[in-house]
C-alpha cells in the first residue's frame, strides 16, 4: 500500500524535513504535500518542495490565523509561483473565529482574495475553518463550479460536511477522529461517501491514537487511515486505493 499525506508542516518538525520524508516512506507514505501559512514561510515550504520533488509537494497560501499579514504582494508571490510543477493547491487559507487571531473582517477578505487566485489560476485549495462554519460556507457558495478543494483536518458538524460536499468539495480526516471526545466527527465520517474523503496528519499537530503525546510526522498517517477504514467498514486496501485516485484527482499536478 501505498499513500498520501495531503497536509503536512515538514518546516515545522522537530525531526527535521529529510527524516520525516525517510521515516514516511518506511511505512508507505509515497507523497507528501506541505504547507504554505504566512508569508514568511512561502520561500521555505516552496525550497523544499523543488528539493524533494516529486516525493514532496506544497501549496502557498495565507491562512487565516495571519489574515492580516495578506497583501497584494503576498497574493502576488503565491500567483507567481502556482505554476510550478511542485506547487498543488492554493491554501491553506479560510476562517477561523475560535481563536480571532486575525480580525474577522481581514480573514473574510483574505480568503477571498485567495480564493479569487485559484479560480484565476485553475488551482485547488485547502481550505481551514473552525467555529466559521456559515461564513465558509457563504464565502465557498460565490465561487461554486469555480474553485474545488477540501475542507483539511476537518472537525466541523455534519451540517458542514455535506454543505461543503453540495458546494464541490472534498473532506479530508486527520488523527483527530481517533481521539476519545469526537463521537460526532466520527458520525460524520460514517455517512461520508468514498470518493470524497482524503487522510491527513496535519503534522507536527494532532498525533493520532496511538502517538498521543508525540510529535505527529507524516508516517503517523497510517494510524489515522486504519481508524477511518474501520468506520467506513472496509479495507484497509479499499481505503488507500480510494484516497490515493481522490488525492490524484484533486491534485493532478502529483506524479504517481
Amino acid at each position: 500500500m501505498e499513500w498520501i499525506d495531503i497536509h503536512a508542516h515538514l518546516n515545522m518538525l522537530e525531526e527535521g524535513v529529510e527524516a520525516a520524508i525517510n521515516n514516511a516512506k518506511a511505512v508507505g507514505v509515497k507523497k507528501i504535500i506541505t504547507i504554505g501559512t504566512q508569508p514568511e514561510d512561502h520561500p521555505i515550504v516552496l525550497d523544499i518542495a523543488r528539493k524533494y520533488y516529486p516525493e514532496v509537494y506544497c501549496t502557498l497560501g495565507v491562512h487565516p490565523h495571519d489574515g492580516g499579514t495578506y497583501t497584494e504582494a503576498a497574493g502576488k508571490f503565491i500567483e507567481d509561483h502556482v505554476s510550478e510543477p511542485c506547487v498543488v493547491a492554493v491554501g491553506e487559507i479560510g476562517l477561523d473565529y475560535y481563536y480571532d487571531n486575525s480580525p474577522r473582517e481581514l480573514q473574510k477578505e483574505a480568503f477571498r482574495a485567495q480564493l479569487e487566485i485559484a479560480r484565476r489560476t485553475k488551482m485547488p485549495v485547502e481550505i481551514h475553518t473552525r467555529d466559521a462554519e456559515e461564513d465558509t460556507i457563504e464565502i465557498l457558495k460565490e465561487f461554486k463550479g469555480e474553485v474545488n478543494g477540501l475542507i483539511h483536518c476537518f472537525t466541523g458538524t455534519e451540517w458542514l460536511a455535506r454543505q461543503a460536499l453540495d458546494v464541490g468539495f472534498n473532506i479530508s480526516i486527520s488523527g483527530v477522529v481517533t481521539f476519545k471526545s469526537a463521537d460526532s466527527l466520527r458520525e460524520t465520517v460514517k455517512m461520508l461517501p468514498l470518493d470524497r474523503i482524503h487522510v491527513e496528519t496535519d503534522s507536527p499537530f494532532l498525533a493520532p491514537i496511538p502517538m498521543r503525546g508525540r510529535k505527529n510526522t507524516p508516517a503517523y498517517v497510517i494510524h489515522t487511515a486504519k481508524f477511518v477504514a474501520d468506520l467506513k467498514g472496509i479495507s484497509l486496501e479499499q481505503l488507500c486505493e480510494q484516497t490515493r485516485i481522490n488525492a490524484l484527482k484533486m491534485f493532478p499536478k502529483i506524479q504517481w
